[in-house]
């Protein structure tokens, strides 16, 4: 309760309904609790979403309330957004709750009300992050068509909302703004879908440092365009300011929406400001042992720029986007400075140089031959990126060799591409590798994805990894400007080769603090911690390079504070613990963006691995959704009368970079769920064949009439190939061992049992199945996580999962193999005990005669056993008993073995030394390298 409060007090709240999250695919999950409540939410995106079976005949939830509010102190803004819709049905119904965000905030709160029954979130760690850098990058497209130049993602959330009730949802998101042509800018986008009884939205600025310039520009759309002429308010706008606050409300009636829009989707809110600055080394606010320091020097002399333009013309620019790009190219080359140089490159199946072997020094004439060869361009052809960037990056190191020297002037490459490589090279990593062996930090890259159809991915790794940035242009009436508009954002470089300094033993934990180039109208933002909080003054130095001039700045700063109890208005911060942190969370925003950039740029694994673990334990310290973690909803425990529900489910789709989860997560594309009403003991089929225990190994063979089991001792930490049959049906499944101490008097050193178990599927598709006591994770095309304790059933095409809460998890591949996954939970645990798993074979009709392992190389095998004479075989008695398997023989005893929790017991022959002549090899040979390894099989010892 105590999270619901905490948003309650961010938002402006009436009784309302619904929110999904969504970044690439669309899935369905069901969830059931034992209570009989349901629920859904995902984010990159996992939620949760609940059907009913309902007339389509009835009207859908109505939104009665949508209302958002912005806090923005010192350039770092809060976001949170409030829904309230009402089911006026007698049935249940799915509600569905959207809201576009910017790319680069990150959520840390989201909350759902759902019949008035809470669910909270929970941000945990996502332990099976991808290692290649490739695949991390897919979470950060947007494959939504409203995205503007500065990309956004849909946060999308939907609940069953029961008959005649209603729910709320509740979302909060945070971010640093960006300072662009001398202006930050903050945007909502107000899009409910629905003509609102209730519509506000209230932003609050305070910058202690005071506010120079204030702007509301007309609601934002494809209608009316980023560059508008006018910058008149919207209708409804309230504007409030003083000295350093400024409080902007807008509060649309009904008629008012109508007017701008007859399908709620009114557009982009949008608020513009700057702020005063004297200092020449910047502005530095201190709170609570942290600081961060802005610097944005104005009226310096423009640097001489090197910028070669590099042109997608394949066939797919062919219309309007070639004509809006030239028109963007002339006017760009009229902004060109005398002592620029600069160069045109078009590609698409042939590279085209406007000069060859050169740079051109702009001049009238120059400039006139220029725009002749942009007209003559015509698309054509298929897109060899690849080539394109090569011939301009060696355009510039060609120039930059013979006159860098000489003169010191900042060198761009400006690529602009609306597809896919298609010829020449064509995979990422290639054309990655290719490019920054190219550029060798020598320039900057700054790609720009025209319309729906780009590789959003490749272009952003292009810059991150060549100190540039990436733009996304819609296809519109106003693409011309947007291109214009980003390019003035690069064309005019104050600075090169920036340093900023503190004395070492006065701060720690720094973020960023050399930068290469700084160009006019932005900023650049540094923060870190005071070793002495008590501190008075901090030096700052400095260095920067205008021309051939080597610029140093130098000056010791008071630390004062940022004054929040002076502002006016700071009741809206007064019971916010984040708001009264703002410049903490500010800086753990700039290093998680760091360390992200740092794990794109990391070329080995065991890299990857230490930053993204730096990354994760910070965002789940400030509670912040990113590609390293996870959303979890939480069942709060305050529940309403809610009525009966035959079924629900839950389901998720997703644009964007950041993973949400729901208690289940984001499902992969193509599942669907169902689960029963209430959580029942399943009549589950028995099979002797398994591993469980300590662990105990039972293998049947049922033409026999004959149980064989054997004991494995192994290691803690121990993996252990257990199914192998990758190469026909494309199944593999492994057992990590976890170590507990011995019990009193026994004959082991430790006992060790199975604390994870993976299922690798090759087949149809690649999947990753991994179960732990507490949690199932499915990795297909996306993820999905399920929890233990609540009965839940996932369902696609080739590829079931059944939990049964607190109890197991039956996998069923195309419905002729399927595996039991027992979950032991101790409530009150020995010293000895650890919570572990079993694994049974329930069907093995679709493993091939091929497969291995410790359990599946016997599925069709034979045995007998047979008596020996003493002489034979150096025992004791008169006869030795020997198991006669895969043309060995195995001296055996009789023993019993209970399974199933101990509700089975077998008579089994129990071969002893570790299975030794049992099973092919020795035991140390089914060792495999991490859970997910398919390996080979190749093991014997036949004769």
């Amino acid at each position: 309760m105590f999270l619901l409060g905490l948003c309650l007090c961010f938002i402006p709240l009436s009784l309302g309904n619904s929110p999904y999250f969504a970044e690439n695919n669309l899935a369905e999950i069901t969830m059931t609790n034992e209570d009989k409540t349901q629920s859904r939410v995902p984010r990159q995106a996992s939620f949760l979403k609940r059907r009913v079976r309902v007339s389509s005949l009835e009207t859908k939830p109505q939104v009665a309330e949508f209302s958002v509010q912005s806090t923005i102190m010192s350039r770092y803004a809060f976001t949170a957004v409030s829904c309230t819709m009402v089911n006026r049905a007698a049935e249940a119904k799915e509600g569905v709750f959207q809201m576009l965000i910017p790319a680069a905030a990150f959520v840390s709160n989201f909350t759902m009300i759902v019949g008035g029954r809470t669910y909270h979130s929970e941000v945990t760690w996502r332990k099976q992050m991808a290692k290649e850098g490739n695949e991390l990058g897919s979470d950060k497209i947007l494959g939504n068509g409203d995205n503007g130049d500065n990309g956004m993602e849909l946060f999308k959330a939907s609940a069953s909302i029961p008959g005649r009730n209603k729910a709320v949802f509740l979302l909060m998101y945070e971010e640093l703004l960006q300072r662009r042509l001398g202006m930050y800018e903050h945007t909502i986008s107000i899009k409910p879908q629905q003509l609102v009884g209730r519509l506000s939205v209230e932003v609050n600025i305070f910058e202690n440092s005071g506010i120079t310039a204030l702007e509301v520009p007309p609601l934002r759309n494809k209608q009316r365009s980023k560059n508008t002429d006018t910058i008149s308010p919207p209708p409804s706008t309230a504007i409030n300011q003083t000295n350093n606050f400024a409080r902007i409300t807008f509060n649309p009636s009904v008629v008012h929406q109508a007017k701008l829009s007859q399908n709620g989707i009114l557009g982009d809110f949008v608020i513009r400001y700057d702020v005063q600055r004297e200092l020449s080394v910047g502005d530095l606010q201190v709170l609570n042992g942290y600081f961060v320091h802005y610097f944005a020097p104005t009226n310096l002399p423009p640097l001489p720029k090197n910028v070669v333009f590099v042109i997608d013309t394949s066939a797919s620019m062919l219309g309007n986007k070639m004509k809006q790009t030239k028109e963007a190219l002339f006017t760009i080359l009229k902004d060109l400075r005398p002592q620029d140089h600069f160069n045109i490159i078009g590609f698409s199946k042939r590279v085209k140089v406007w000069q060859q072997n050169q740079m051109v020094k702009v001049s009238p004439n120059n400039i006139r031959d220029a725009k002749k060869f942009i007209y003559s361009l015509y698309p054509t052809g298929e897109t060899n990126i690849n080539e394109g960037i090569h011939v301009g990056a060696q355009l510039l190191n060609n120039y930059l060799a013979s006159n860098g020297k000489h003169e010191k002037s900042v060198s761009l490459m400006i690529f602009l591409t609306d597809g896919r490589a298609t010829i020449g090279e064509i995979e990422s990593p290639k054309i990655l590798g290719n490019t920054k062996n190219a550029i060798q930090e020598k320039f900057c890259l700054f790609s720009i994805g025209f319309g729906n159809d780009v590789d959003f991915n490749l272009l952003e790794k292009l810059s991150l990894e060549n100190c540039g940035m990436m733009r996304r242009i819609q296809e519109n009436e106003d693409a011309a400007s947007q291109l214009k508009g980003f390019y003035d954002e690069i064309g005019t470089p104050l600075l090169s080769d920036i340093r900023i300094d503190y004395p070492p033993d006065s701060v720690q934990y720094v973020t960023q603090n050399m930068f290469y180039n700084y160009f006019n109208g932005s900023e650049i933002v540094v923060a870190g911690k005071l070793v002495n909080r008590s501190s008075e003054t901090l030096h700052v130095e400095i260095t920067a390079s205008n021309g051939n001039k080597y610029v140093v700045l130098e000056a010791d700063i008071k630390l004062e504070g940022v004054g929040q109890a002076e502002m006016i208005g700071s009741e809206v911060i007064e019971d916010n613990k984040e708001y009264k942190n703002h410049i903490e969370r500010l800086w753990g925003y700039l290093t998680f963006k760091e360390l992200l950039t740092s794990w794109h740029k990391s070329d080995t694994i065991k890299d990857k691995e230490e930053i993204m673990d730096k990354a994760s334990k910070l965002a789940l310290h400030y509670h912040f959704v990113t590609p390293f973690t996870l959303l979890e909803m939480k069942d709060s425990g305050f529940q309403a009368d809610l009525p009966k529900e035959e079924l629900t489910s839950l389901s998720m789709d997703g644009i964007g970079h950041k993973l949400l989860n729901l208690q289940g997560k984001k499902a992969p594309q193509g599942i669907t769920g169902s689960s029963p009403r209430k959580t029942s003991k399943q009549n589950t089929s028995v099979s002797k064949t398994s591993a469980d225990g300590d662990p105990h190994f039972v293998v049947d063979f049922p033409l026999n009439k004959m149980t064989v089991c054997f004991n494995i001792d192994g290691e803690p930490g121990d993996i252990l190939r257990l199914v192998s049959d990758h190469k026909n049906s494309g199944v593999t499944v492994n057992g990590q061992l976890i170590g507990a101490p011995a019990p009193p008097n026994g004959h082991k050193k430790h006992r060790t049992y199975f604390s994870r178990i993976t299922i690798i599927l090759n087949k149809p598709k690649r999947s990753y199945i991994e179960i732990t006591p507490s949690k199932v994770i499915l990795d297909s095309k996306d993820r999905l996580i399920l929890s233990t304790d609540k009965s839940t059933t996932v369902k696609g095409e080739d590829l079931v999962i059944a939990v049964l809460a607190n109890s197991n998890i039956t996998v069923t591949v195309q419905g002729t193999i399927s595996f039991v996954i027992l979950v032991h939970h101790y409530k009150n645990p020995a010293p000895y005990q650890r919570n572990h798993l079993g694994f049974y074979i329930s069907n093995s009709k679709g493993l091939s005669s091929n497969s291995h392992g410790l359990l599946g190389q016997f599925l069709y095998n034979e045995v007998k056993i047979t008596k020996v004479p003493l002489q034979a075989t150096n025992q004791t008695s008169d006869a030795a008993t020997l198991l006669s398997v895969r043309n060995r023989l195995v001296p055996v005893i009789r023993k019993q073995r209970k399974i199933y929790n101990g509700l089975h017991q077998v008579d089994c022959w129990f071969a002893k030394n570790n299975a030794a002549k049992l099973i092919d090899g020795t035991y140390q040979d089914y060792l495999v390298s991490h859970l997910f390894d398919c390996g080979s099989d190749l093991i014997t010892n036949e004769v």
